[in-house]
């Protein structure tokens, strides 16, 4: 017969099996859409599977728990109290201190694989004054792209999203992009705190009044993707919503042609 242990083991082991089997194998992300989305995945997945031990772990216990300890016929009182154990106080210190050490380390790692530890390399000298202060956001850079060449001005103001493309002197209310190819967005607030977030793109950027804030992203799946405003911002938040459209080069190209003014066409 199995030795007390040995059944711990046992069962310490099938709950970490199952969670990483679940991890690995169920996917509650939408569709992965740029360079940023597989690496952020995996920071999920993670913190997926580590969430799935505790929850499978606690409930076991609890239901443990339930049977083990449950009123007994003619006890009276809760029994003895759990007291003064050295051991069990160390062991439910540190092992959440080590899980949650083990987390930040791997985020900061994520975040700065996402490049959001780079130094932004875009020129958006033509948006606005050269002293203008520009905030940061991710910037992942990807050798084969050569320099970015599609720059946009987003503005955001309740309740919605307006996209300019300087270089065709025009306004849009959907995003048209290249795929393949990094994209940088300078963005502003025209009233209260806003967010850019794309959820396929895994990329989420808060946008402040006064504080223009630079957004670099490259999308890899042709496709028609929400952008969402993340903050809460008003009574009808809920309804700011856009569009960002990811074409072919080609694509894109007829669209901006079509779009971009008439003198600058010529």
């Amino acid at each position: 017969m199995l030795s007390k242990s040995s059944y711990l083991i046992f069962i310490i082991s099938g709950v970490i099996g199952i969670s990483f089997w679940i991890g690995f194998n169920v996917n509650l992300l939408p569709t992965e859409a740029s360079i940023n989305a597989p690496i952020y995945d995996e920071l999920f997945k993670i913190l997926f599977i580590i969430g799935l031990i505790l929850f499978i772990g606690m409930s076991l216990l609890v239901v443990y728990s339930l049977i083990k300890f449950r009123k007994r016929k003619g006890q009276i009182g809760d029994g003895i109290a759990l007291e003064g154990n050295l051991k069990l106080e160390i062991i439910w210190t540190v092992i959440p201190s080590i899980i949650v050490l083990f987390v930040g380390l791997y985020s900061y790692n994520i975040y700065d694989r996402m490049g959001g530890m780079n130094e932004l390399n875009h020129d958006h000298s033509a948006m606005g004054n050269n002293s203008e202060k520009i905030w940061a956001g991710i910037s992942q850079s990807n050798n084969n792209l050569g320099l970015i060449d599609t720059n946009i001005e987003v503005s955001a103001m309740q309740f919605a999203f307006l996209f300019n493309y300087p270089k065709g002197d025009f306004i849009s209310g959907e995003l048209h992009v290249p795929v393949n190819k990094e994209i940088s967005v300078k963005m502003e607030s025209k009233d209260v705190i806003h967010a850019f977030w794309i959820p396929e793109f895994r990329i989420k950027q808060d946008i402040i009044p006064g504080q223009p804030t630079v957004l670099n992203f490259t999308p890899t799946k042709v496709g028609k993707y929400p952008i969402i405003c993340a903050e809460l911002c008003g009574p009808y938040h809920g309804g700011m919503r856009a569009s960002i459209i990811v074409e072919e080069q080609s694509d894109y190209e007829n669209w901006f042609n079509q779009n971009k003014k008439d003198e600058l066409k010529a």
